[in-house]
């Protein structure tokens, strides 16, 4: 069995694995795509946390199942599956309050655990959902985009709300759809002009600034002087995550749903005087995996145009610092196996 490990920072190697042994309560899917995500990125730069070398890389997943131990006959051998890539433990306080996706002992496939840039792997039957009326490609791109809609969901952002949004990959971009999906005003912002046309032709976004140029003034503008009352920061960049806090309308709320491998300081006056909301986000729910694919079922969002690179399983080593470089265009890229 063919698979690509990460054995340090820039050292991507294609080579020959163990074939998964199926366990009880689990099944084997064959992986038929791979996304890539900005973790698998900075994992291969060194920049990632809860990180350890060697790893198997990959947690974007469609495929098909090849066998499954599921007594409750759900997931089938030749099921389509999406594959909710965070193992929760299902006994610690998080996951007592249905919080899994911050399990105190979390292992997220690909980041703690190996993962599924390989041809098969064995996966709980509990962390499969079954996708047989959406495409590979719809499937492979339901857990990025369900990290967008959980951290829209726990923001508790109403309809008729202005809501920034910083950073315009996935992310950003998933966070971007769900919050224009629940009916809210959408600012996107970013410090690329391609980008932020791309915000407007795919998540619809209501307007855009570049941080680079005015961008509180810019922002004023575009509120009447009122700020976002919710600001979402995607980029797992410090310096943007820490200027955040001055982008928050009075009595709002900031949410990082980017991580950094750094301490964030911030100014407490600032803080206090706002009586600000500061949250983070983490991963996806079962909950969000359902709302998603119902969102692409009904066609309200466009993967097609998403997915905007694609490789042959057998070439993806090769690409990531390609896709590294902003020349490259990539808004998400995609692995395929036939």
């Amino acid at each position: 069995m063919k698979a690509i490990v990460c054995e340090g920072i820039d050292r991507l190697r294609l080579t020959e694995a163990e074939e998964p042994m199926m366990k009880a309560g689990e099944a084997i899917v064959r992986i038929r795509r791979i996304g890539i995500c900005g973790t698998d990125l900075h994992a291969y730069k060194g920049n990632q946390p809860f990180f350890s070398y060697p790893r198997i890389l990959g947690h974007e997943l469609a495929g098909i199942v090849e066998a499954a131990d599921d007594p409750s006959g759900a997931i089938q051998a030749g099921d389509q599956v999406s594959i909710i890539p965070y193992m929760h433990c299902g006994e610690c306080i998080a996951c007592r309050n249905g919080k899994t996706n911050c399990c105190t002992d979390m292992r997220v496939l690909g980041v703690h655990i190996d993962g599924g840039m390989r041809e098969r792997i064995a996966v709980p039957v509990s962390h499969l959902i079954a996708t047989n009326d959406l495409t590979l490609e719809q499937t492979a791109v339901l857990e990025p985009l369900s990290i967008g809609a959980h951290a829209v969901r726990r923001s508790g952002l109403r309809p008729g709300e202005t809501a920034l949004v910083i950073g315009s990959g996935p992310i950003g971009l998933g966070v971007m759809a769900f919050a224009k999906h629940l009916g809210a005003r959408v600012i996107a912002m970013d410090i690329q002009d391609e980008r932020l046309a791309f915000c407007e032709k795919w998540a619809k976004v209501d307007g855009t600034v570049n941080a680079r140029h005015g961008a509180k003034e810019k922002l004023a503008e575009l509120t009447n002087g009122d700020y976002p009352t919710i600001v979402f920061d995607a980029t797992g960049n410090a310096g943007s995550m820490e200027g955040a806090f001055d982008l928050v309308a009075h009595g709002g709320t900031l949410v990082f749903v980017g991580l950094v491998k750094r301490d964030l300081s911030f100014n407490d006056p600032e803080f206090h005087k706002r009586e600000m909301t500061l949250m983070g986000s983490r991963n996806a729910t079962k909950e969000d995996f359902e709302n998603v694919m119902a969102a692409v079922k009904s066609g309200s969002i466009d993967v097609g145009s998403f997915v905007t690179h694609r490789v042959p399983f057998e070439e993806l080593a090769g690409q990531f610092d390609h896709w590294l470089d902003p020349q490259s265009g990539v808004i998400k890229a995609m692995a395929v196996i036939d």
